[in-house]
This record gives C-alpha cells, sequence and structure tokens, in this order.
C-alpha cells in the first residue's frame, strides 16, 4: 500500500475517524530479537534460548519481546503516513498497550494505523491519537494494540 502523504497539519482533521493505511510486512528474526535483548538486557529464555524454548515453551519456539513489537511503532508508522508541514514529530507514548498474541521468531509482522482523535495546542501544533494495531502474517488476532499518541510541530 501507499504512503498516506499530509501536505500539512491542518490536512489531518478531515481524516480523524478514518483508516491512515498499513505498512509492509517486516521479518522478525531471532537475529532482531536477539539484537533487542542484548540492547535492553533481557535476555530471557523464551525470547533467546531456540532449543531451549523448543523444549520447554509454550509457544513451540522462541518469541519477540513485547517491547520489540511496540518499538517498531515509529518505523512502520513512517511507512504509513507522512505529514510534510510538520519539521517535529514528538512521540510521548502510547496508552493502552496490549500484548494479546506472541510474535514468534520467523514470523512476519505489520502495523495498521486509524487516526481516532485530534487536539490543538498551542503554536499550530496538534496531539494526534493514532490506533496502532500490530499483525501477525496469518493470524486473526493480533499481536498487540494501543493508542499511540503523536503531538505534530509547525
Amino acid at each position: 500500500m501507499a504512503k498516506l502523504v499530509i501536505p500539512d497539519i491542518p490536512s489531518l482533521k478531515p481524516l480523524v475517524g478514518k483508516e491512515l493505511g498499513v505498512s509492509d510486512w517486516l521479518l522478525i528474526s531471532q537475529e532482531r530479537i536477539n539484537l533487542f535483548a542484548e540492547a535492553t538486557l533481557d535476555r530471557q529464555w523464551i525470547h533467546v534460548d531456540v532449543e531451549r524454548a523448543k523444549r520447554e515453551s509454550p509457544f513451540g519456539g522462541t518469541i519477540a519481546h513485547g517491547h520489540l513489537t511496540a518499538s517498531l511503532a515509529p518505523h512502520l508508522l513512517s511507512q504509513i503516513v507522512e505529514v510534510q508541514g510538520a519539521r517535529m514529530l514528538v512521540n510521548p507514548g502510547i496508552e493502552k498497550m496490549r500484548f494479546r498474541t506472541p510474535v514468534p521468531a520467523g514470523a512476519r509482522l505489520r502495523m495498521r494505523a486509524t487516526l481516532r482523535a485530534l487536539r490543538d495546542l498551542p503554536g499550530g501544533a496538534v496531539r494526534a491519537t493514532v490506533r496502532i494495531r500490530f499483525e501477525i502474517e496469518g493470524e486473526s488476532k493480533p499481536a498487540a494494540f494501543g493508542d499511540a499518541l503523536l503531538v505534530y510541530y509547525p
């Protein structure tokens, strides 16, 4: 799907309540999981010990950290939408983030985004609430979802 290019911040208003788009699929390789484990010092065996996870995990193998999934939001969102009139974008958080389905090593993940609300801020900035939903290829239930808060500054 092509990226939605929005010419300026005021042009976001008519998009409230609408889906902005869907990212490309991204492979969640064991190498990506291991790199995340090293970066965060979270080396729990269900993420990094392939043989033990095959033997002992209820998931049948290693799974991605939930926070790895969440950390992909900026990258995947950049594939979905671009607001050209914004000089800066700040992400103050993700509200009500839920991890629903484990992401196994080797799975492909994508993100779907819907603009839920906009709030005007001083100086022409806006705070957007964007529902993000991480989908695993071949799964009906999402891996995770929540409301990303994004502040676009002119």
